[in-house]
């Protein structure tokens, strides 16, 4: 059901292990380029009619238009279950509680009498926010992207979910619900790389945004790599990825449980152990048999996910070894199942979340821990981190000098100049003083 990854034994070379030998999933962002380059190129130039189009296509629906009408949003409102609603009330209020926590202020440093440079925090004009919507359901991703950004002061948001048949070709009425309980307004019936495509070139209905967030599967993944530049991203957040670095404290149930809960998400999840005790990755294996035959979606999805060259349970002689193999591996969501957890938990440097202990699982990260699960996929959490107030703020300098403030530094300015060839920047200080300009060469 899950393979094994011997590394016992081996040694790791100075600069960290190798992630080749670490699972990883066959078809990778780089591969899925090619494939969205033309349906984002489409919907570049056709807009509306080729969202629509693929909404045949690859959703299997048949729509007439885009944007969802204020009115679906306010009946999947009135209509939601009055359980799931304060669910997701109390998702939203602790969410809001973690991230206005992450709010900057504007600071002002005095370089020199005179002289001072401030940053000053400005949100994003628009963005676009993608909610997955393919295999289930996903209102927590509504959460997770609105609210960090109302949270930064983003002015225009609009997000995109994929259209369901089942609901007359309009995205799942929860996340339409989740949408209206926090007051977006704008949403459209778009999935997948096209979406995305929709959010960077614009179409007749939706304006272009400046940067798109949010998870997706692998082709959302790509199309976001593929705009970057046009759109500012916040993470290549592709098929999920839980590791587990457990030792022989663990207990078995819950380190399969953990497994499973990610592998359902999809067949291209991953799902890692990582453990020094081969008793601990028996009784595992074991756990796994028996909890798969009584879950829901095993054959569509969590089955070949943990079958796949993306899962494994990986050997390692300690905790040392283990540490190196996280930290190689990069999770989007790392659990510390060990003995003195959340020692260990911060030795970690590359993962999108640490979950620590035995009473803090993905799960709750998911919904209601108040962090955010957007989170970097496929080792991007070695250079990247999860969605944040932060993501949606851009730091702008203020420079602000006198006149003496320059003269007293002018000097230095003109001598690098002139170290980089670059005359002309320093005539730019000298044309503001009694300095001869040299003539143009």
């Amino acid at each position: 059901m899950i393979s094994r990854i011997d590394l016992r034994g081996a040694a790791f070379p100075e600069g960290g292990i190798d992630r080749d030998l670490l699972p990883r999933a066959e078809l990778d962002v780089e591969a899925a380029l090619e494939k969205v380059r033309p349906i984002c190129d489409d919907v570049r130039h056709r807009g509306t009619a080729a969202l629509i189009d693929y909404a045949h296509r690859f959703d299997g629906v048949t729509i007439e238009r885009v944007r969802v009408p204020a009115e679906a949003l306010r009946r999947a409102l009135a209509e939601l279950d009055p359980a799931v609603r304060a669910a997701l009330e109390e998702s939203i209020r602790r969410a809001r509680l973690v991230h206005r926590e992450q709010r900057r202020t504007d600071h002002t440093t005095q370089v020199v009498p005179g002289g001072t440079v401030t940053e000053r925090w400005v949100p994003v004009e628009r963005v676009g926010l993608y909610v997955p919507g393919g295999r289930s359901v996903y209102p927590s991703s509504v959460v997770m992207n609105v609210v960090p950004a109302q949270e930064a002061g983003v002015g225009s948001m609009a997000v995109a979910s994929p259209p369901q048949a089942e609901f007359g070709g309009l995205p799942h009425p929860t996340i339409l619900a989740a949408c209206a309980l926090l007051g977006v307004d704008e949403v459209y019936a778009a999935g997948g790389a096209q979406a995305v495509a929709m959010f960077a070139y614009g179409t007749e209905d939706c304006r272009p945004v400046s940067m798109v967030t949010g998870p997706g599967n692998i082709w959302v993944a790509a199309a976001k790599r593929l705009l970057k530049g046009r759109i500012g991203i916040d993470a290549e957040a592709g098929p999920t990825e839980i590791a587990i670095l457990a030792d022989a404290t663990a207990d078995p149930v819950h380190v399969a449980a953990d497994l499973i809960s990610q592998a359902e998400h999809d067949p291209l999840a991953a799902s890692v152990l990582v453990t020094d005790s081969e008793e601990l990755a028996a009784a595992v294996e074991k756990e796994l048999e028996v909890q798969v035959g009584a879950t829901k979606h095993v054959t569509d999805r969590i089955a070949p996910a943990l079958a796949g060259r993306q899962s494994g349970i990986v050997l390692v002689d300690g905790l040392e070894q283990g540490l190196a193999v996280v930290d190689a591996y990069a999770a989007e969501h790392l659990e510390i199942q060990t003995q003195d957890a959340a020692a260990v938990a911060a030795r970690v440097r590359n993962a999108g979340a640490i979950f620590v202990g035995a009473y803090a699982p993905v799960s709750l990260g998911d919904y209601a821990a108040g962090s955010n699960h957007v989170l970097p996929t496929g080792g991007c959490a070695c250079h990247s981190s999860g969605l944040s107030v932060q993501s949606f703020l851009r730091g702008i300098h203020v420079v602000d000098y006198t006149r003496d403030a320059l003269a007293e530094i002018a000097g230095h300015v003109v001598t690098l100049a002139e170290a980089e060839d670059l005359p002309a920047h320093g005539a730019a200080v000298k044309a503001r003083f009694d300095w001869k300009v040299p003539p143009s060469k």
